[in-house]
């Protein structure tokens, strides 16, 4: 009885050694079923980061099961695709060929592992990225994770309320109870905003202790009281060193304290949305945008973007705040936005289908400047819009959306109704009266943290599947290795049109080659200039300017001087797998020496960040990392206290942080100036 006992209390241990934290296989392990069997290798299998499939069924004369392989899901090559089937999703091609095989044979109805070939040709999932492996979705707590990250998971008032209580003190430090709180909500708005001002300033100190590089500024009116706030994390700032190139603005939402809500956001290398901070503004004066803007630039080292978009309302005074403050950066106002308010300023013209066609011809189909003027004049004198305020301040306002005046500029093309309408539900779920400030600060944070689940299960995809290719064509291969599986959808739809473009030579001087495109159907000609040294090629249609890809024109010309790739100048960093490998920046917004430096070193502070942050990630999974990484801290520390240059510019910053101390002591009276009388 003892030794039954014993042996079936070591065959639980064993199992729970085998499908708990054992991470590998022996010949010779048993399990008594085949579901016993895949749970083990899945178990295996997502331990190491990688998927697995069932394989091979062996069995014998009397059909019984003699052998199972378990495959690693990268096994084998895609069959090609039945061009005559029609199929409205394509899938991608995840497959490298992968030999791993996990094989058991079944004897005296037990399943004993007999092989294994533990060799895949392919890189493992990281930690991280487990959580998106396809067979380890059956492991209930890799599922529990996937739906918990999946999750809004946005905080309600009372619970939020609740939080703060218990990590930021008593209900007496903060003034409130939770009886209390409806009185609360019916005080005066200078109250109200104290009240939470007080609350949210608590909550962003304790971001802070939890994530060093987490920066939050607030600004005071001339009674000390708060009116201004601003707030990013640290992984906001390493976003921004990658996709700051383009931001849109948001001045949509308010909160219960009346306060403007001002998200500032971004669109990474698959074409999803990101976020660089947020704002809480009293008002939407151009001093309340300058403040914010220069907040937001100091706190993103200086770097201004290419584009930033902002909304309609109130564009006259954030245009002062963006020339005043963002000098080299050009303003757009979002087309799907302005679309949205014409149907409010314009109801009874459009449900017309003939002033829907002049109108969008406007906005999105104007090339040059006389184009578009022309098409203006139309639509105004066809449809007697001579009267229209809201098209008379529109028209004013022509070089911040019409492409005529833009296309020479990067913008992603994040301003089309595509993008708005993802960017516009950010706070859609939080915008309730009843909602205090930090539980907006908290659905902000939910609602970052979708997306950057979103860019990690991206990131994934791109890492583990390439696209199917239409056709076997090394530039088609050449774009699906470069680019995410979004922006070679993007190239390929363009690349396929080519054989929609007609094309005539018009001008050559030898190297330098001028071209003529026509599109069928259309009538618009398009000018390709081509240089066969340099070789650089340049398209009037201006898509590889303002979206970073190379145009169906462009590409027809690379086809017919029989280009089987990308010329490495055309491929543009932010729209690679290996965006953030790097950081995307330029030192070129600084005048002044000092501030040249300040820059170099904000660069550098960056690109270390980047490094780093992976790093502490991988460090931080457990006790061993986290002790291998304290080590060559330690030893890093050592040898930047050995080196020269590093010693001698700590010494030197001391000195001029000592005297920008004694300076402010100074103004405030606080310090003594050194009498004559010594």
């Amino acid at each position: 009885m003892d030794s039954d006992f014993q042996s079936k209390s070591l065959e639980k241990s064993d199992k729970e050694a085998i499908f708990g934290e054992s991470d590998e296989l022996r010949v010779g392990m048993e399990v008594s079923d085949e579901s016993e069997a895949y749970q083990l290798c899945n178990t295996y299998a997502f331990n190491k980061g990688f998927s697995i499939r069932k394989g091979h069924l062996r069995r014998d004369s009397q059909n019984n099961v003699r052998q199972r392989e378990f495959l690693c899901s990268k096994e084998g090559f895609q069959v090609d695709e039945d061009l005559c089937e029609a199929k409205k999703v394509r899938r991608l091609d995840t497959r490298t060929g992968c030999k791993a095989v996990i094989r058991f044979t079944v004897e005296n109805r037990m399943w004993k592992l007999s092989y294994i070939n533990p060799v895949h040709n392919h890189e493992f999932a990281k930690p991280e990225e487990r959580q998106f492996l396809r067979s380890g979705r059956n492991i209930p707590s890799v599922r529990a994770t996937i739906l918990g990250s999946k999750s809004d998971g946005s905080i309600r008032p009372a619970k939020s309320l609740s939080y703060l209580g218990k990590e930021f003190g008593s209900d007496e430090n903060d003034g409130s109870t939770n009886k209390d709180l409806p009185n609360c909500l019916q005080r005066s708005k200078d109250e109200m905003i104290g009240w939470n001002g007080q609350s949210l300033i608590n909550y962003f100190k304790h971001k802070q202790m939890e994530d060093p590089n987490f920066f939050y500024s607030v600004q005071v009116d001339q009674f000390s009281r708060i009116t201004n706030y601003f707030w990013r994390d640290g992984r906001s700032k390493l976003d921004y060193d990658c996709f700051g190139d383009v931001v849109c603005f948001e001045t949509t939402f308010r909160t219960n304290s009346n306060l403007v809500c001002s998200p500032f956001l971004g669109v990474n290398h698959h074409w999803k949305n990101i976020s660089f901070g947020c704002a809480f503004l009293l008002d939407e004066s151009a001093d309340s945008f300058i403040w914010l803007f220069e907040t937001f630039l100091e706190s993103m080292g200086n770097k201004q973007p290419k584009t930033i978009f902002t909304d309609e309302d109130k564009a006259m005074e954030k245009a002062k705040a963006i020339e005043t403050v963002f000098p080299e950066t050009r303003h757009q106002l979002c087309n799907w936005q302005i679309s949205k308010n014409a149907t409010q300023h314009l109801a009874s013209h459009c449900a017309d289908p003939e002033f829907k066609k002049h109108f969008n011809k406007c906005f999105l189909d104007c090339f040059t400047e006389v184009e578009f003027q022309n098409s203006w004049d139309d639509m105004i004198k066809m449809f007697n819009l001579e009267s229209n305020l809201w098209l008379k301040m529109l028209y004013s306002l022509r070089e911040k959306w019409c492409p005529a005046f833009s296309l020479d500029t990067f913008s992603a093309n994040i301003g089309s109704s595509q993008r708005g309408e993802n960017t516009n539900t950010i706070f859609h779920q939080v915008s309730r009266k009843t909602v205090d400030l930090v539980s907006f600060v908290q659905h902000y944070e939910q609602k970052t943290k979708k997306m950057r689940f979103t860019e990690l299960e991206e990131d994934f995809r791109c890492k583990n599947a390439m696209p199917h290719v239409r056709v076997n064509s090394g530039i088609f291969k050449h774009a699906a290795t470069e680019y995410t599986i979004k922006m070679y959808s993007f190239f390929e739809n363009e690349l396929m049109s080519i054989f929609g473009v007609r094309m005539v030579e018009v001008g050559n001087d030898g190297n330098q080659y001028i071209y003529e495109a026509i599109e069928e159907g259309l009538q618009r000609v398009y000018m390709i200039q081509y240089n066969s040294t340099t070789p650089m090629i340049s398209c009037s249609c201006k898509l590889f300017e303002s979206m970073g890809l190379l145009c169906r024109h462009s590409l027809k010309v690379l086809d017919f001087k029989n280009y089987t790739s990308i010329p490495t100048q055309y491929i543009v960093k932010r729209w690679t797998k290996g965006a953030k490998k790097g950081i995307v920046v330029s030192n070129e917004f600084c005048k002044s020496s000092y501030r040249k430096a300040k820059s170099a070193q904000s660069l550098r502070l960056s690109e270390l960040m980047h490094e780093g942050n992976n790093v502490f990630s991988i460090g931080s999974l457990c006790d061993s990392g986290t002790r291998i990484v304290r080590k060559k801290l330690a030893e890093t520390i050592k040898l930047l206290e050995s080196d020269e240059e590093t010693t001698n510019m700590l010494g030197s910053l001391s000195k001029v942080d000592d005297q920008s101390v004694h300076d402010v002591l100074l103004d405030n009276g606080s310090v003594e100036s050194p009498s004559c009388d010594g």
